[in-house]
């Protein structure tokens, strides 16, 4: 059958399971909010100002997800380590998290300074407000380009915290930078209290100064708690070069899968850009705004296989392992069903009261996206599930070939079809290319019953050196 519910776990795996994910999905919903809040601000500015954050964001959202690839890849050694006991070990992996991320957030600092038009450019062909909205965009970029240092750090510190089982920090954490940023919106975007009124330029201030807070809490606490994995930066470049040429080859398979995926959401997003003037990019920007909060669910998945399904492989308990893997696959389409119920019922009475700034047109096309999102929530909770299994294992091939092959064969080339041989408005578009997911799951699934992740890393690298 497609969606394997016939092998639930018992109640008290569940529990332990939610223990893990619930403060994952909290935070996750925090920033959501705080995305949510922000954009409800924004879009009190009109239709321009908010589609030119959200393009601006659209790029901001190719960095972190390359962040959390390297995160991701480091991950994966990090939680297998904690499941041997192996400080040392978690260590190593923690450095590569530090390094990478941070050569990422330089090179991406680099980008907007020098083509932010050229970005926003490629976000925006064809639409009808695209001089407008670069214009705002490409202020909105060179100011969050001070975040990027930010950003990177604290990912390395959160998801390492995460991956030993301990993510009430980053929760605790990200709800006080999120209090942060959504005074400092209400500050500066309007002027109130006698601040500045900043509009766009307030939002991106504000988000510099809660990043900032973000992560010198992040730093404050990893060195008071004395957390097992923690180096530092005087010490982050002593990393063990055997380790760095294992992560890296995993890496790139894992680069290789969010390339593919980031890609080809780029390119259909900038083709549906270009379906109308800025109603239409401030009209996904506030659906999107609204999935986010369902898509909590994908956070609280990845981070439970990897610390049981990670753990149970690094301490050598293979077939825990198997069972388990199984029954966080039914759970996670259950939880799909679930959230994808409220979602819907939630949203009709949400977007109309939050975005009531927007005009008519970009409302309606934000309650059509939520509906098509939610219809493919519980496919893509399994999804989620497969693809975080296999890399808790080390097995991160599956996912490259099931991404990869689904988006170079279909979904890009369906976008180019859909975009210059119809006149099919965008959540239309979305709801046609998505049906490509059905494919990508059946590829997912053929890789993963050879169970390729079965394997325990920790002991494969044999880390012993002192961290």
């Amino acid at each position: 059958m497609l969606l394997p519910i016939k092998h639930l776990g018992p109640f008290s795996f569940y529990r332990e399971a939610l223990s893990i994910a619930l403060p994952v999905m909290l935070q996750q919903l925090i920033m959501s909010m705080v995305s949510l809040i922000d954009n409800f601000m924004v879009a009190g500015l009109g239709d321009i100002n908010m589609a030119a954050v959200n393009v601006s964001n659209q790029i901001n959202f190719v960095f972190i997800v390359i962040v959390n690839t390297v995160c991701g890849a480091g991950g994966i050694y990090l939680a297998q380590f904690k499941g041997a006991g192996d400080g040392a070990g978690m260590k190593h992996a923690y450095r590569f998290k530090v390094i990478f991320t941070l050569s990422v957030s330089i090179l991406y600092w680099i980008l907007y300074w020098t083509i932010p038009e050229g970005m926003l450019k490629v976000m925006t062909m064809g639409n009808a407000a695209q001089e407008e909205i670069v214009a705002i965009g490409r202020v909105y970029l060179r100011f969050t380009s001070f975040t990027l240092v930010s950003i990177a750090i604290s990912s390395a510190i959160g998801t390492s915290f995460r991956e030993i089982g301990e993510p009430n920090i980053p929760l605790v954490i990200s709800a006080a930078a999120t209090l942060v940023n959504t005074a400092g919106n209400w500050l500066l975007i309007y002027g109130n209290l006698g601040a500045p009124r900043l509009e766009v330029s307030g939002a991106a201030i504000s988000t510099i100064i809660a990043r900032s807070f973000e992560v010198i809490l992040f730093l404050i606490y990893v060195r008071r708690r004395n957390a097992p994995f923690f180096v530092a930066f005087n010490h982050i470049g002593m990393i063990h070069k055997k380790l760095i040429k294992t992560i890296l080859s995993k890496s790139g398979m894992i680069f290789l899968s969010e390339a593919s995926w980031i890609s080809s959401e780029t390119i259909m997003t900038a083709l549906y850009n270009g379906r109308g003037g800025a109603e239409v990019v401030a009209g996904m920007a506030a659906g999107w705004t609204i999935a986010n909060i369902f898509f909590l669910l994908f956070g609280g998945i990845w981070t439970t296989a990897a610390v049981i399904v990670g753990g149970s492989l690094g301490a050598g308990k293979l077939e825990v392992a198997r069972v388990r893997a199984e029954w966080i696959k039914s759970g996670s389409v259950v939880a799909g069903v679930i959230i994808a119920v409220l979602g819907a019922a939630a949203s009709t009475a949400l977007i109309p009261l939050v975005f009531t700034n927007l005009t008519l047109a970009a409302r309606s096309i934000s309650m059509g996206l939520v509906y098509v999102i939610l219809i493919y929530l519980p496919l893509w909770c399994l999804l989620n599930a497969q693809f975080a299994i296999s890399r808790a294992g080390g097995d991160t091939a599956m996912g490259m070939y099931a991404d990869v092959s689904v988006n170079t064969l279909l979904f890009v080339p369906g976008a180019f079809i859909l975009a210059f041989c119809t006149a099919l408005e965008p959540v239309t578009m979305f709801a046609i290319l998505k049906i490509s997911d059905i494919a990508k799951y059946f590829v997912a699934r053929h890789f993963f019953k050879k169970e390729r992740w079965m394997r325990n890393l920790a002991k494969e690298s044999e880390i012993s050196a002192a961290g």
